[in-house]
């Protein structure tokens, strides 16, 4: 019979894309050793490579083994809260750090007085990440940019329209969007010689600007990609360029810089992310989100909680 401690090893270091990752993420102390020594053990028990170690890539059958133990390793968690409690009050959660830092603690205020035994599991990621972990049943709810339809088996409701803007020193010749634009075409004589500074091309944002540009016949590549909102305001701060970024409420920026907004841009959506049906605690936060998009940027909410 196969060792399920094996298994558990296994599914980790499947999930998390190699041994180190898994060694880092497993909920107890474990060293990358023996990790190692019961993951070749396993493979020794089937008779089977299960996964390439560098760069890591699961076989046909390590992939066949991880559909089969993850539905089971991914749920032990929520099922033992359910058995203890009656009732599971843990939730697995996605969102930009901004949104984690400066948001959710008001939101888990309100969910608290209905779910005050609230377990959080929070990962900081965007838009593509999300929806992987979304569709792999690695979290349960996530916040982030809406485009259009949500992938196949995925439930949305609107929050936020944001505006986007260009983040320069307050130092910078530039005051207006249009000035930027102009100076990208040549049309002032010269043109920027500043790094673009962005989120990952295939972040929304990015591509909504490139977009824009396109329609003017303009190009502006990134110089500098980040994964996140505050790096971009790191990196403009410190002169490496002009950051593209989105308003959102009541983020301060850095006293170096200042925000220019951009008409033309689109805006950008943000909402909340699941999957499947929503339970009771789940409901409840999309509440909170909604009543906390509400309360600080009115003008900006959108849409009500959706059942």
């Amino acid at each position: 019979m196969l060792n399920i401690h094996h298994l558990e090893l296994f599914y980790y270091v499947a999930r998390h894309g190699g041994i180190m990752e898994a060694v880092r993420n497993i909920p107890y102390g474990i060293q990358q050793p023996a990790v190692s020594g019961q993951i070749l053990q396993l493979e020794s028990d089937l008779g089977l490579k299960l996964f390439n170690r560098r760069p890591f890539e699961l076989t046909a059958a390590g992939q066949e083994l991880y559909e089969f133990v993850r539905p089971f390793f991914s749920n032990v968690e929520a099922v033992g809260e359910k058995l203890r409690g009656g009732v599971t009050q843990t939730v697995r959660m996605a969102a930009p750090s901004a949104i984690l830092r400066d948001h959710l603690p008001e939101v888990l205020q309100l969910v608290r007085k209905r779910f005050p035994r609230l377990k959080l599991i929070l990962r900081d990621a965007h838009q593509p990440l999300v929806e992987q972990w979304l569709e792999r049943h690695e979290i349960d709810f996530a916040v982030t940019v809406l485009e259009g339809r949500p992938p196949s088996g995925l439930d949305s409701a609107p929050l936020l329209a944001l505006g986007g803007y260009f983040i320069v020193l307050k130092t910078s010749r530039y005051q207006t969007a249009a000035q930027i634009l102009e100076a990208i075409a040549g049309g002032d004589g010269s043109l920027p010689t500043e790094p673009l500074i962005t989120l990952p091309a295939n972040e929304a944002l990015p591509r909504v600007f490139r977009e824009m540009l396109a329609k003017r016949e303009l190009e502006w590549p990134a110089s500098i990609e980040v994964s996140s909102l505050e790096l971009i305001e790191i990196y403009a701060a410190n002169g490496f360029g002009i950051g593209l970024g989105f308003d959102l409420p009541d983020r301060k920026l850095n006293p170096k810089l200042r925000s220019i907004p951009i008409p033309e841009l689109p805006p950008i959506r943000i909402g909340a992310l699941w999957r499947g049906k929503l339970t009771p605690l789940l409901q409840n936060l999309l509440e909170a989100f909604q009543t906390r998009a509400r309360t600080f940027a009115p003008a900006a909410a959108l849409g009500t909680p959706k059942p």
